[in-house]
């Protein structure tokens, strides 16, 4: 799975690729869209790469528990986040049975269902062990 360079920005919905920098922050590009605009760097935003999700033991960064719903799900999309809250909970148990039930709100699990469905139609879901695959079969040949 490839999380580098994708953002979160606080009042926004979905997702964005980083394109570049600007004077004053960044360029940013909405995931399924074509549309690019300068956020400024007063802009409170969240690379997904330093997500983590609580449990009880530690913290379970957001790529590896995408990697589970991936594997899960068999490559296609995960459970709807506007499914209800009893419903969102149990699925999430049985991808992450030691998340901490305190610390991680419903929204926050409402988020991780609708960002891995953006980023699996996106094609950024998997797209690490095919990489890795191949860099074995690579280091193998040399």
């Amino acid at each position: 799975m490839k999380l580098q360079g994708i953002l979160s920005i606080a009042g926004k919905p979905g997702l964005y690729k980083i394109i570049g920098q600007t004077k004053s922050g960044v360029l940013v590009e909405r995931l399924g869209e074509s549309k690019r605009f300068p956020v400024p760097g007063s802009t409170r935003m969240s690379a997904l790469e330093d997500i983590a999700i609580f449990t009880y033991e530690e913290e379970i960064p957001l790529k590896n528990v995408m990697e589970t719903i991936f594997k899960m799900e068999e490559g296609k999309e995960c459970i709807s986040h506007k499914e209800s809250s009893d419903k969102l909970k149990s699925y999430f148990e049985t991808v992450l049975p030691d998340y901490d039930q305190d610390r991680v709100y419903i929204s926050d699990l409402k988020k991780v269902f609708s960002w891995y469905n953006l980023l699996n139609q996106e094609g950024y879901v998997g797209l690490i062990e095919e990489t890795a695959t191949e860099e074995v079969e690579n280091s193998e040949e040399a």
